[in-house]
């Protein structure tokens, strides 16, 4: 019944570690995809760095471009007497310009307060990170908790396999008896067959002296009360002889019951 109750708790720890290493795993995937989800926003974020980059150095570029047409804007001024319509182009091109530059600042304030919006879900997403870590910590004190039963029950089935070694030395013990037990009953047999022998002599000898005098019937009296004697004795033996034999049984059966007990243990 022990066995069977410590095998009834080791199958619900067995369940609970299964169930809790069910739930780690369905927190570690939900962990991953957050982590994929921000590794795909950092992605984005990266790529429109980089084309805020590019924007940026466009902007350069066309500033540079509207520095050189200001300069070539005061040469042609200079030489407004002679190319008045070299002049009237190039204002024309300086307004598309000067509107290439404006639509340019608008993009570039988008692409700003785009950015800033960027930078926020960074924030959160930095801030879900942190959770996800307080939950990756606990999660490692369950798991954690879980080696420490772990190790109870290892101590646990340590100090049963040490009671099976005592059943063991007790097991060899009684074999030892059974072999004394043995030993003992043999010497009774011989001593059994030596009685046996003496009785048959002394038969003989009864059956001999029967045709002496009325003294040697007293002798024959003496001896009828030995063998009387003998004869309780080898009863006696035959007794003891009978109970070694059942306790012999019993210590048979009782190895028995120990080596099914150690088989189930084993199993166990």
């Amino acid at each position: 019944s022990i066995i069977k109750k410590q095998r009834k708790e080791l199958q619900v720890l067995i369940a609970e570690l299964k169930e809790r290493d069910r739930e780690l795993n369905d927190m570690v995937a939900v962990h991953q995809r957050h982590i994929q989800a921000w590794e795909g926003d950092r992605h984005k974020i990266l790529t429109l760095a980089e084309r805020c980059s590019l924007l940026t150095s466009e902007l350069n570029d066309k500033d540079a471009v509207i520095k050189s047409l200001t300069e070539r804007l005061k040469f042609l001024e200079s030489q407004q007497n002679n190319s008045q319509a070299t002049l009237e182009n190039t204002q024309q091109k300086f307004k598309e310009l000067t509107q290439k530059v404006t639509d340019s600042s608008v993009h570039c304030q988008a692409l700003e307060e785009k950015n800033q919006n960027l930078h926020h879900s960074v924030l959160e997403l930095a801030v879900k990170t942190g959770q996800l870590q307080a939950r990756e910590q606990e999660l490692l004190t369950m798991l954690r908790l879980k080696d420490n039963a772990l190790i109870e029950t290892t101590d646990y089935i340590t100090e049963f396999t040490f009671k099976l070694k005592k059943l063991e030395s007790a097991l060899r013990a009684v074999k030892s008896e059974d072999f004394c037990l043995n030993r003992e009953q043999k010497e009774l047999n011989l001593t059994l067959k030596d009685l046996m022998l003496q009785t048959n002599k002394l038969r003989d000898v009864l059956s001999e002296k029967m045709e002496e005098n009325n003294k040697q019937q007293e002798e024959i009296l003496h001896l009828k009360h030995q063998n009387g004697c003998l004869r309780n004795r080898l009863a006696l033996a035959v007794e003891m002889a009978q109970r070694k034999e059942e306790l012999y049984q019993f210590a048979k059966s009782k190895q028995a019951r120990i080596e099914k007990e150690l088989s189930t243990l084993l199993q166990v």
